[in-house]
């Protein structure tokens, strides 16, 4: 395996803007911001201690695929063919191996626009803590459901369930529809809920076709500036923003095989690791965890890694 990426440096040839759970955010310009995704992984909003071998890439692409097929307005900036992301870049960047290195195939050239700031999360099936919600009392995000939902079972339609964008270090926070009314307005959040169950619709139904259910998904949005229209940030339909199943493995009343961090997850719940910080993970789960992103990647873009 490759050696992992826990950690850009650029050596303030373009200014640090933020480090998240997974990005580290520069500035290219006023207008232009510089993603690029490290191999670092986080469960239980708990970055862990070491890395999973290309996953930064493996998210990028992932992403670029999604970006290309849903129709929506993204935040990319467009590059021309026969040119790369070092011609936007100082060319130092692109010209000294040292930095080359931690950007090539993992970084995004992106339009900067003003955040909505929700997590903007769809829910296609009944799992993770909507399911544990619903066992305790009948309702996802305080909005009463079906009675006699199973683990795991399609809900009737896909739901729009949003939660606060917590800063680093902290928890984000479900939230019901009519707190993120309060946060954002009625009519933005409307229009940002329909819009998020149409590109989950569109997305799930073409997973499915390739053998992956896509249980549910985090999308993130921005306004341009007159803010008129609604812009597709962040990633998108990743196994970090994502829980994918195997369709072919599908059982309903029981937790899913899965194709993202779960096996993570997992993981750190046997070992009551979970919330816990500094934890390294065994090379074996670094290893197999490694496996399930390469192999959404190739389902999904039908691409060998």
């Amino acid at each position: 395996m490759a050696t992992a990426l826990t950690e850009t440096n650029l050596d303030d040839i373009l200014p640090l803007i933020a480090r998240g759970k997974v990005r580290d955010i520069y500035k290219v310009d006023d207008k232009t911001l510089l993603f690029v995704a490290t191999d670092r992984i986080s469960a239980y909003d708990v970055i862990m201690k070491n890395a999973i071998p290309d996953k930064g890439s493996i998210l990028t692409k992932i992403s670029e695929f999604w970006f290309d097929f849903l129709p929506i307005r993204n935040h990319l900036v467009q590059i021309p063919e026969g040119k790369t992301i070092f011609s936007y870049l100082p060319e130092k960047l692109g010209q000294e191996a040292k930095y080359k290195n931690q950007l090539e195939g993992r970084s995004l050239l992106v339009r900067k626009f003003k955040l909505i700031p929700l997590e903007v999360i769809v829910r296609g099936y009944i799992t993770g803590s909507a399911w544990k919600e619903y066992c305790a009392t009948q309702t996802v995000h305080g909005v009463l459901q079906p009675k006699g939902l199973k683990e795991s079972q399609q809900f009737p339609h896909p739901i729009f369930t949003p939660s606060t964008k917590a800063e680093l270090g902290d928890h984000d926070e479900n939230i019901s529809i009519e707190k993120a009314e309060q946060l954002i307005g009625k009519d933005l959040c409307d229009r940002v809920g329909k819009i998020a169950i149409d590109l989950y619709t569109k997305a799930r139904d073409y997973a499915k076709n390739k053998g992956i259910i896509i249980a549910d998904t985090k999308f993130e949005f921005g306004l341009t500036d007159d803010g008129k229209e609604i812009v597709l940030v962040d990633e998108v339909l990743t196994p970090d923003s994502s829980r994918f199943w195997s369709a072919e493995n599908y059982k309903i009343g029981q937790g899913q095989d899965s194709f993202d961090k779960q096996f993570l997850r997992d993981w750190l719940t046997s070992n009551k690791l979970n919330g816990v910080e500094g934890v390294s993970m065994p090379e074996n789960i670094v290893k197999e965890t490694r496996l399930k992103y390469i192999e959404a990647y190739e389902i999904i873009t039908g691409s060998k890694w």
